[in-house]
């Protein structure tokens, strides 16, 4: 039983994890930070990412502008777009590590000790990936609350809204966070037999040495 919790545990982990970096890449690269819709103007929609600002209108579709300069960047811009080039950095290194940790894999059957670090290694770098992508995500949804409901700010002048990629990033992280801690559990799980052609070679040697003996004790 404690086996199948382990493998279970393994794919589980390894499979959110991977959906977890996928969306943390998406939600990098994505224009979808923030929304505005202009009372004055329905057909046309504005929306703002870490890298570009989009306009949306019904006859023209979409066109996006790159941000001139990084410095010029609110605060919160700045660091997100370091901390989510983090999170997919370490989020990929975590994958890497806890691919060769998995009992699935053959390489490195008989080192169980080396398998079993490499998943813990790999479930740290996941919660390290996830929180990476957590903080800018809630951060941008903090601001944009804080400015949405500014007094100082007249009402007539149109205010950003959460857009569909915060969504996705809170998905992220939390999938990221998850995977880290069911690979830890699998590592902390009863250790993983040994393959069937490893019985076999444990198995001839026991032989080899019970003949060996029995030898010994008829020269005798």
């Amino acid at each position: 039983m404690a086996l199948v919790f382990r493998t279970v545990a393994q794919l589980a982990g390894i499979s959110l994890s991977l959906l977890g970096w996928v969306l943390s890449c998406l939600t990098n690269y994505l224009p979808l930070w923030k929304n505005l819709n202009l009372d004055l103007n329905e057909m046309e929609n504005w929306t703002m990412g870490l890298w570009q600002t989009c306009v949306i209108q019904e006859e023209v579709g979409m066109q996006c502008k790159d941000f001139d300069s990084f410095l010029a960047l609110p605060a919160e811009l700045r660091i997100s777009r370091i901390l989510m080039f983090l999170s997919n950095g370490l989020g990929f290194l975590g994958l890497l590590v806890s691919g060769f940790g998995l009992d699935c894999l053959r390489i490195g059957e008989r080192q169980q000790e080396l398998k079993k670090r490499l998943l813990i290694l790999g479930g740290i770098l996941f919660w390290t990936a996830g929180i990476a992508a957590l903080v800018p995500v809630s951060w941008v949804a903090h601001r944009t609350v804080q400015e949405f409901w500014d007094e100082t700010i007249p009402e007539i002048v149109p205010r950003w809204e959460f857009g569909e990629a915060l969504f996705i990033g809170w998905f992220a992280g939390f999938s990221l966070l998850l995977g880290g801690c069911l690979l830890n559990c699998a590592a902390c799980s009863t250790q993983a037999p040994l393959a069937s052609g490893h019985y076999a070679v444990a198995e001839t040697q026991y032989l080899h040495q019970h003949l060996e003996m029995k030898n010994t004790h008829l020269k005798i």
